[in-house]
């Protein structure tokens, strides 16, 4: 990635993008079948950004059929794996070709920051295509133990037609978690984005195709849970889905699975995870910057967010006073300036939802924030919290850190696994016997040892718990959910 622009060059290029708008299917645009469309705006400003294919039962039945026709045809699924690794390494080129373009459409999209579009999402998200192209020819089926007399052959075959539902947190990011391993395993999409960052998915599928990934193999169908996911989750042409975003929407998929085909359900959902960080943790400057970052990154929009600090008694003062420091860093603003850190939540109706955690924060003890400095916008903002209360327990998605004092290592465990959550966890202490003890005791998917991250391509990403079911993403793992193993035995008598 180049060096960072300033906010007016970003601006206009902003202003000159063509923002696509219809839905992509059988490796074409076209409008909804109904001709509805809804609208999407930049959540910054309110501006209108354009109109999206407001697509439904009839777009997924039109998507499923051209899938379905380019998986059981061969196009892709039974084309070479170099031919399938060459493609997805021509669409990675191509998404660094235009990757300014998507960190802005992304930006203006979902109110991102432009430094994360532009420094981590952009680039992980052409990272995460290569890795998984490169997978392609080198994960090797199996010969199980034989006699003389029989040969036995353990293979992977593509699930089939997958449905793939994109949360609006990660847009681009999540839709190559989810894209990288389905076509690398030789499957065909149909992919809904979530309604409110429909831009970057539809631009992707169209470079998809300029790479030469065949028509029908990869279809985007825009619209909104009822109209576009339900179908999906209920389609009977549909062999998998995986779904990124709400515990209560995931369920949804389970209902729809065993109403419909059984069909493989994925899913990776909420969190509300604990930072833990014990009396001997050392360098608490360093300490400070992961919790802030753990909290408030991507306005804390994100499932893995550090949204509980759970912090021993001995070191409580310190530390706030440094976590408080760091956090005033934390700039607020147009998400075009490269130096705001904090940029717009998705929508008017999640910053409500947000605003509305904000009413409790005040009447706990506010320790820094809790404004709100313009509509869309929301301070950093940290509380001191009760185990028990709402702000502790429920996943806000938005920049509010709850802090809750213990007294014993025993205790901070027990307080961080007292969530119906388990997707991420960090703790931090200068003893590695007592933070590795501690990391096998934490009941989440991914745990940190003196940081805050996700792992990266190579770990598996997944939740405990009520934040995931039914496979993981990233690493050689995500392969597995869209593939099906075969046996095939070889009597030799």
């Amino acid at each position: 990635m180049s060096e960072l622009l300033s906010m007016e060059e970003y601006r206009e290029i902003a202003a000159g993008l063509t923002l696509p708008g219809e839905a992509f299917i059988d490796g074409a645009f076209r409008p909804a079948l109904s001709g509805r469309t809804f609208g999407t705006v930049n959540p910054a400003t309110g501006a209108p950004l354009t109109e999206i294919a407001a697509c439904a039962a009839e777009d997924v039945d039109l998507a499923v059929a051209a899938a379905r026709a380019s998986f059981d045809d061969g196009r892709w699924s039974r084309l070479h794996p170099a031919e399938r690794k060459d493609a997805l390494l021509r669409l990675a080129s191509l998404l660094e070709e235009h990757a300014r373009e998507l960190a802005v459409m992304e930006s203006i999209d979902s109110g991102k920051t432009i430094l994360d579009c532009e420094t981590v999402d952009v680039p992980e998200t052409i990272s995460v295509i290569r890795w998984h192209a490169e997978l392609i020819d080198k994960i090797y089926d199996q010969v199980s133990p034989a006699s003389d007399s029989h040969i036995a052959m353990v293979v992977r075959e593509p699930v089939g037609v997958v449905g793939l539902v994109l949360p609006w947190n990660f847009p681009l990011l999540m839709l190559a978690w989810k894209i990288g391993p389905a076509l690398a395993a030789g499957c065909s999409v149909v992919l809904k984005p979530a309604g409110e960052t429909t831009l970057t998915a539809l631009r992707v599928a169209e470079l998809a195709a300029e790479a030469g990934i065949p028509a029908g193999v990869l279809n985007v169908v825009p619209g909104s849970g009822s109209e576009v996911g339900r179908p999906i989750g209920l389609h009977p042409g549909i062999d998998m889905v995986s779904f990124t975003g709400s515990t209560a929407t995931g369920r949804r998929f389970l209902h729809y699975s065993a109403d419909s085909n059984i069909k493989d359900i994925v899913l990776e959902l909420g969190g509300k995870n604990p930072c833990v960080v014990l009396d001997d943790a050392e360098d608490l400057d360093a300490v400070a910057e992961h919790v802030v970052n753990g909290a408030f990154w991507n306005m804390g929009e994100n499932c893995s967010a550090a949204s509980r600090l759970i912090v021993q008694r001995g070191i409580r003062d310190r530390l706030l006073e440094r976590v408080e420091a760091a956090a005033a860093q934390w700039r607020v603003g147009d998400p075009l300036d490269p130096a705001v850190r904090v940029g717009a939540l998705v929508s008017e109706t999640h910053f409500e939802k947000v605003g509305g955690y904000l009413d409790l924060a005040n009447d706990e003890t506010v320790i820094l924030g809790g404004g709100i400095p313009a509509e869309g916008f929301v301070e950093p903002t940290i509380v001191e919290t009760a185990h028990g209360s709402r702000l502790a327990t429920e996943e806000i998605f938005g920049p509010i850190l709850s802090v809750i004092t213990v007294d014993t290592f025993e205790e901070a465990i027990a307080v961080a696994n007292d969530t119906e959550y388990g997707l991420a966890a960090s703790i931090f202490s200068a003893n590695g016997k007592r933070a590795l003890r501690g990391a096998r005791m934490l009941r989440a998917g991914t745990v940190t040892v003196n940081s805050f991250g996700e792992g990266d391509i190579t770990t598996p990403f997944g939740g405990y718990k009520q934040s995931g079911f039914g496979g993981r993403d990233n690493s050689t793992h995500a392969h597995d959910q869209y593939t099906q193993l075969k046996t095939i035995w070889l009597d030799l008598d």
